[in-house]
């Protein structure tokens, strides 16, 4: 599984810690940010969508100070199903309900090994599908028609 990691000055502490847990376990994308000189959010919230939408990785985790902005960044990507995760509960249903590709975490919100565990969760649970897949494709479906100009 390839799952690309990016963050902003905000939450390079934990997105640290989160690839020396990841190490060897998975094959990690690491798109930045690299220092704590302040960066924009919504670019690095591109760069993980944008490789998720190519195919270059499987699924992304984004981090800044609360996860707020990442999530709502995220999710004006077609295809990208970004899920504000702060619990175990949160990481299992973004999974299991929602099929979240992206997962998002607040480095000034959480611990590190709260954040490293829901992560974890995240990665080990599937899709339930039924219900929540008819949920999930009308989902998709709106994105179809606001990419086609359909008038809402």
């Amino acid at each position: 599984m390839r799952i690309c990691v990016g963050s902003d000055h905000a939450g390079l502490s934990l997105k640290r810690e989160l690839l020396k847990s990841l190490e060897g376990e998975f094959e990690v994308i690491d798109v930045g940010t690299y220092t704590e000189e302040p960066v924009d959010y919504p670019d690095i919230a591109r760069d993980v969508c944008i490789r998720i939408i190519n195919g270059e990785a499987d699924c992304g985790v984004l981090i800044c100070g609360t996860g707020i902005g990442m999530s709502i960044a995220a999710n004006k990507f077609p295809g990208i199903r970004a899920a504000l995760v702060y619990s175990d509960e949160t990481a299992i249903l973004a999974k299991r309900h929602n099929n979240a590709n992206v997962i998002c975490l607040g480095g000034r919100t959480m611990k590190s090994e709260d954040a490293i565990r829901y992560v974890k969760l995240w990665l080990r649970e599937n899709f339930e599908g039924g219900r929540h897949e008819r949920r999930i494709n009308k989902i998709s479906k709106f994105e179809e028609e606001v990419i086609r100009g359909v008038k809402l």
